[in-house]
């Protein structure tokens, strides 16, 4: 028999009341300007107000906006009661480097991370690891275990603080298979045994690339399950309301826009209208995995709370949306790529 379905009970996050509805959580990135920032911290309050299980920050295409992302992570700590994420890669650092930055976050408080491999740096043909770094990110996942059980045997203070908030590691998977060499298949292989060396190295849980077909999601849990992958597989979606975001989306990840949405979307007659097709189609596609048995929604904000929000409560996840003006439209470049395996 499928597994049960969890019940859908909007706005219950903490205690053992969450434990009978799936996961909400955001992504967001870090901003680039004074301006964006102070969007951005609208988008999170509005985000904050619905009470999503976390929110997980990006570290840029390439290690970029380290110190960004490692200043909003501290606000999200010092300004909310939201868990935060911070993505680490192992882009443009020796592993002495990344020891030091592991440190620095988990003095600040940090206690969950996402472990990326990263891509490769702008103008870089491939990837290549850094000189005295790491190659992948299943070595990112057994460093932050080693960086964490020497600072628990450092001292008894030290473990218990360990013991009573413990250490949390995401990872990415990928349901159409990271782009690279080889046939779909072959990738698609790849990816997997990627994710299995990840969860051996000590990941408590993954969290898909974009997707737009439901049966890749579910598909990809199947694989896994049957490979000996036991970690708990969040669903990442995107609201599909913008075509122009939507192509460098797919541009970045190499995940093709489905063409008949696209052309919907293209044909609808205004904004209102088109944000209505793409919110309906994001709304079913997650609603397919949910009922499938996914154990929560991850959902790329592209800094904007509007669509995010509307997708979710779509579900039934959470309460209406906070009112509150419009969000203007994210542009294609303000888009981050995802992280490698």
């Amino acid at each position: 028999m499928p597994p049960a379905v969890p019940a859908r009970r909007p706005g219950l996050t903490h205690g053992p009341a969450a434990i009978d509805r799936p996961t909400v959580s955001f992504e967001l990135f870090p901003p680039r300007t004074p301006e964006a920032t102070a969007q951005l911290w609208t988008t999170v309050q509005r985000l904050a107000a619905v009470r999503p299980d976390f929110i997980s920050v990006t570290y840029g295409a390439s290690g970029s906006t380290r110190a960004t992302t490692r200043e909003l992570v501290r606000r999200l700590l010092a300004e909310t009661s939201v868990l935060p994420i911070a993505h680490l890669t192992c882009v443009g650092a020796t592993r002495s480097e990344l020891v030091t930055v592991i440190e620095e976050f988990l003095d600040e408080g940090v206690r969950t991370f996402l472990a990326l491999r990263g891509d490769p740096p702008v103008g870089a043909a491939d990837w290549r690891p850094h000189p005295g770094g790491l190659s992948r990110a299943s070595e990112l996942v057994e460093l932050l275990r080693e960086v964490e059980a020497a600072r628990c045997g450092s001292s008894a203070s030290q473990a218990l603080r360990g013991a009573a908030h413990k250490l949390s590691v995401a990872v990415a998977a990928f349901p159409t298979g990271h782009p690279g060499p080889g046939s779909p298949a072959e990738r698609r292989g790849r990816d997997l045994q990627a994710l299995l060396a990840k969860q051996r190295a000590g990941a408590d849980f993954a969290i898909t690339q974009v997707f737009f077909d439901p049966a890749t999601y579910t598909d990809l849990l199947r694989d896994a399950r049957a490979l000996g992958i036991t970690i708990p597989i969040l669903a990442g979606v995107i609201p599909t309301t913008d075509p122009g975001r939507l192509l460098r989306v797919e541009e970045l990840t190499g995940v093709p826009v489905p063409a008949d949405l696209l052309a919907r979307l293209l044909a609808a007659d205004d904004e209102d209208e088109r944000r209505r097709v793409g919110l309906r189609a994001s709304i079913d596609v997650a609603n397919a995995v949910l009922d499938a048995g996914a154990p929560g929604l991850h959902v790329y904000t592209f800094n904007r709370h509007r669509d995010a929000l509307a997708l979710v409560e779509g579900t039934g996840l959470c309460d209406a949306a906070p009112d509150g003006p419009s969000d203007p439209i994210a542009r294609p470049h303000d888009l981050e790529p995802q992280g490698a395996p």
